[in-house]
């Protein structure tokens, strides 16, 4: 896997939005209309979400970084019903294409010039993943590229490392998905991560949850989520296998909706502010312990609860065992949590960036 700073495809985006396609100079008007807009779409099994950004320098110019001029993130849940079928539903379809719409309508209000859109482990899985990719493209005018486990990693790794701790040793970074689990084991000894060793699980928290039904009472949903447990940990034992041990102080950090949503709850937050939860470090102990509580809970009692609501009630016990089998093969007594990955990695690559 190597470093993560190797080049990716650039797609010049024209109001068309399509590929390799010189841009069109339009009239451009309001506050960003002499900034070059850069865009980073990724459609996950569960989410979809855009960013669209300007160049912004930062260390006293000496760096580079990138202000926000507009986002958009929506639960689509495009893989529901596929560990059972291998096909993208007509449902998910729909909602995933009325999303990628809006997506649409924003790259061309803000006159992006350079955009790359990525689809992960559903269309990746999907026996209909390339047909759902040529549909989006004549609807939408968005090109999806289907990127591989690997290039999910790295990507999400570029857009997060900033925020490990800083230490001595290795480091693991995590991305819980929909339908996979990637992680990454870095060498941050210089000033971009260097790849020691990495994984791609086949749970996320859609997949997960499709794959193991809770059980009834509290007795039966403990049981259930130590069957996913097993799961996991399953998965992820040739990896666990060749992990470095004895290292002095594990850091590990988490970039999902799964960590984001727990570093919520963990703050008591009455509704999620981003401000608060990117960088926050938290004790294991107290994520293991939001864990179980989460897990003995029935769906109604989860939706009650402020940053998991009624989207997420019954998905964030799946990324609660996948998290605390991370925590078992990498015992760090924290955790750092990340509200960026993919699209800011995108977004680091489309301007160049050789260092975050």
């Amino acid at each position: 896997m190597g470093d993560v700073s190797a080049r990716e495809p650039q797609r010049q985006v024209p109001p068309a939005i399509g590929p390799d396609r010189q841009a069109v100079n339009r009239p451009q008007r309001g506050r960003w209309s002499n900034a070059q807009a850069f865009a980073a779409l990724d459609l996950g099994t569960n989410n979809c979400r855009l960013l669209i950004a300007r160049p912004q320098p930062v260390d006293g110019g000496t760096g580079s970084g990138f202000a926000v001029i507009d986002a958009f993130s929506r639960i689509v849940r495009l893989g529901e019903g596929l560990a059972a079928s291998n096909r993208l539903s007509d449902a998910a379809i729909d909602r995933t294409l009325a999303a990628l719409k809006i997506c649409g309508d924003k790259l061309r209000r803000r006159n992006v010039t350079l955009a790359r859109s990525v689809a992960t482990e559903a269309c990746r899985r999907a026996v209909n993943g390339a047909d759902f990719i040529a549909r989006a493209y004549d609807e939408t005018g968005i090109h999806l590229d289907i990127i591989s486990a690997e290039e999910e990693a790295r990507l999400a790794v570029l857009g997060c490392h900033v925020l490990i701790e800083p230490g001595e040793g290795p480091a693991l970074i995590f991305d819980i998905g929909g339908g996979s689990t990637e992680l990454v084991l870095v060498d941050t000894g210089g000033a971009i991560p260097r790849v020691l060793d990495w994984h791609s699980a086949p749970w996320g928290v859609v997949s997960l949850t499709e794959s193991s039904p809770g059980g009834e009472g509290r007795d039966g949903r403990i049981a259930a989520y130590a069957r996913m447990r097993a799961l996991v940990a399953d998965s992820m034992a040739a990896f666990a296998a060749r992990l470095p041990t004895g290292v002095p102080r594990a850091r590990l950090l988490g970039t999902s909706g799964t960590v984001t949503t727990l570093g919520s709850v963990h703050l008591g937050l009455p509704s999620y502010d981003r401000s608060v939860v990117d960088g926050l470090i938290v004790p294991a102990a107290a994520m293991r312990r939001i864990s179980g509580d989460l897990a003995a809970m029935d769906v109604r009692e989860r939706a009650q609860l402020a940053c998991i609501g009624t989207e997420r009630a019954d998905l964030v016990v799946a990324g609660c065992a996948i998290l605390e089998t991370i925590m078992d093969l990498w015992p760090a007594e924290r955790l750092g949590i990340a509200d960026r990955g993919i699209r800011e990695g995108i977004l680091r690559r489309l301007m160049g960036a050789s260092r975050p």
